[in-house]
C-alpha cells in the first residue's frame, strides 16, 4: 500500500511552496469551482513532532493547530465544500500521557467556546461523530451547546471526530441494526446506522505530516476516497496547501472500480 500512496500523492513541502497573497490568488484561480469535493476529510497529524522540533511541549503544537483549523474551515466554506470532517481525537488517543489528554480536552473546550461566534458568522453547522458522549463533562457540555446553537445553519457542515475509531463505528452500527431487529443487512442499510449516515462519503482525504496510513479513520466511508498525503505538519497547513490538494484531486479520474 505505501508504494502506491507515495507514487500517487505528490509531497507538498513548505520550502517549495510559493507563499503570499498573489501566489494564493494564482492557485485559487486554477481551481475548477464545478469540481469541488462535496466532502473533505482530514487527518490532522504532526502537532507533537512540530512542537518537538522547536523544543516545545507537545501541547504547543496542538494549540498552533487551532489556527490551521480556523483557516481551513474558512477556506472550505468559501469554496462551497459541503462537509469537512476533522480527525480531532481518536479512541486510541486515551493511551497518551494523562497530562496531554487533559490538556487536549481543555483545548477542545476552549476552542468550542471561542469559535462559536465565528461559526455563526459563517453559517457553519457543527456535528460530532464517535463515542463523544464519553468525553469529560466540560468538553461534552460545550460540544452539545455549540452543536445545538449551530444546528440550523445552512453553510458548511463541520464534523469533529471525537473519541472516534473506524472499527468501533462499524461495530456500533451493527449493534444498532441488531437492536432494531434489521434482517438481511446490506451496504445501504448498514451505512444508515453509521454515526453520520446521512452525510456523503468523503471525496478527498488529506493527511498531513507524511504518514502513509489512515489510522482507523472512516474505514467504511473511505472505500473510494481519493488520498492526498503531504509532509507538511498540521500547524503549518494553510489554505494554500488545501488549494494544492484540490488541484491534484481535480486532475484525477475517479472510476469507482469501473473503466
Amino acid at each position: 500500500m505505501a508504494p502506491l500512496l507515495s507514487m500517487r500523492t505528490p509531497d507538498v513541502q513548505p520550502s517549495n511552496l510559493e507563499v503570499g497573497p498573489k501566489a494564493e490568488q494564482d492557485l485559487l484561480r486554477q481551481i475548477n469551482r464545478s469540481k469541488i469535493p462535496r466532502h473533505i476529510a482530514i487527518i490532522m497529524d504532526g502537532n507533537g513532532r512540530w512542537a518537538k522540533q522547536r523544543h516545545l511541549p507537545r501541547i504547543f503544537g496542538h494549540r498552533a493547530g487551532i489556527t490551521s483549523v480556523r483557516d481551513i474551515v474558512r477556506a472550505c466554506g468559501a469554496l462551497g465544500v459541503k462537509v469537512l470532517t476533522l480527525y480531532a481525537f481518536s479512541a486510541e488517543n486515551w493511551a497518551r500521557p494523562d497530562t496531554e489528554v487533559k490538556a487536549l480536552m481543555r483545548l477542545l473546550e476552549d476552542y468550542l467556546q471561542r469559535e462559536l461566534p465565528e461559526l455563526q458568522k459563517n453559517h457553519v453547522r457543527l456535528r460530532a461523530i464517535g463515542r463523544w458522549q464519553s468525553l469529560p463533562a466540560g468538553a461534552r457540555a460545550q460540544l452539545e451547546r455549540v452543536m445545538e446553537a449551530t444546528s440550523k445553519n445552512k453553510g458548511l457542515t463541520l464534523v469533529l471526530a471525537l473519541n472516534y475509531g473506524g472499527r468501533q463505528e462499524i461495530v456500533d452500527a451493527c449493534n444498532r441494526a441488531i437492536q432494531d431487529k434489521i434482517k438481511n443487512v446490506d451496504e445501504e442499510k448498514l451505512s444508515a446506522y453509521l454515526y453520520a449516515g446521512d452525510l456523503p462519503d468523503p471525496d478527498l482525504l488529506i493527511r498531513t505530516s507524511g504518514e502513509l496510513r489512515i489510522s482507523n479513520f472512516l474505514l467504511w466511508q473511505l472505500a473510494y476516497t481519493e488520498l492526498f498525503i503531504t509532509s507538511t505538519p498540521w500547524p503549518e497547513f494553510r489554505r494554500m496547501h488545501l488549494y494544492r490538494a484540490l488541484l491534484d484531486y481535480q486532475r484525477r479520474q475517479r472510476r469507482f472500480g469501473g473503466l
